[in-house]
Parts: structure tokens; sequence; C-alpha cells
């Protein structure tokens, strides 16, 4: 199984970057003691449309193309469930379980995600209640990522 983080916008070089990549290549490297192929990132480019709607529609179809045939979506919101790691790495054991080809999780652009992309989810995943920035979001993705694999696998990062 393949895990993809779709993001709106791309992050610049510096310390998010490389702590999003250290995250990454974690969850990749210990995933495959689970059978993950690869933990991906894809980089979506904003819209430069003037009218929010058109924006949101515009990186919803980008986002939307990405998504492989049987994959899981899974989209982070505001308004969304809050899981602990544990529930988490319990969703990704059932989506391997069930022989899912991939997992998309899609970080939104700051005008959100259209209603037809949001219906398509198959979980709404929330990091509390307070506003995050996307680049924190995607580090904060990564990192429960890294920590669901270890989870998994017995690993002692995890820490409850």
């Amino acid at each position: 199984m393949r895990i993809i983080v779709a993001a709106v916008g791309r992050l610049k070089q510096g310390p998010e970057t490389e702590l999003s990549e250290r995250f990454r290549k974690r969850a990749a490297q210990i995933g495959r003691n689970l059978g993950l192929r690869d933990v991906e990132i894809v980089e979506i480019r904003e819209s430069r449309a003037d009218d929010p709607a058109k924006r949101m529609i515009e990186e919803s179809i980008a986002l939307a193309n990405i998504i492989p045939q049987g994959a899981a979506l899974v989209l982070l919101d505001a308004h969304g469930e809050n899981f602990d790691s544990a529930r988490l790495a319990g969703k990704l054991a059932a989506w391997r379980g069930n022989d899912r080809p991939a997992v998309v999780f899609m970080i939104g652009g700051a005008d959100g995600l259209a209603a037809t992309l949001r219906a398509k989810a198959e979980l709404r995943l929330a990091f509390g209640a307070a506003t995050w920035p996307h680049q924190l979001v995607r580090i904060m993705l990564l990192e429960q990522l890294y920590r669901a694999t270890t989870i998994l696998t017995g690993h002692p990062y995890h820490r409850a």
C-alpha cells in the first residue's frame, strides 16, 4: 500500500522542509516492514484565480486527479475527527488489511476543498480545534504517520 500526502502549496527550503522530509523518510523506512511501498508527497500548485470559489475548485480538481483508483481518501479538516495515534495506526492497518492500493491524505488550500471532494472522503481528520498553518499540518501529519508505523511494528518511539 502507498501512502500519499497531497497538499496545495509547496514548502520552501528551510527547517519545515527538513523536518517534513525527516519524518517522511522515517515513516517510509519503517513502513517497508509493514508492506507499505512508500510515503509520497505530491504538491499541487496554488491557484492564481482572483475568486476564492474558483481557486477552491481549481485546486480540488488538481487534487482529485492524483487519487489512485480504490484509494482511501482522508481530508485534513479543522472540523474533522480527532484521532489519537493508536487509532490512526489502526486505520492504516485496516486499510492495508483490506488490500487498499493507497491512502491519500489531502491538505487543501486556504480556501478549503470543494464539496464534491469532501463527499468522497472516508475520513476527515483534525489536529485539534486550533487553526494551524499548512506547513505545520504537513509536518504533524508526517510525524503521526511515522508514529503510526512505529506503533504497528512495536517500535519504542511511541510511548502512550
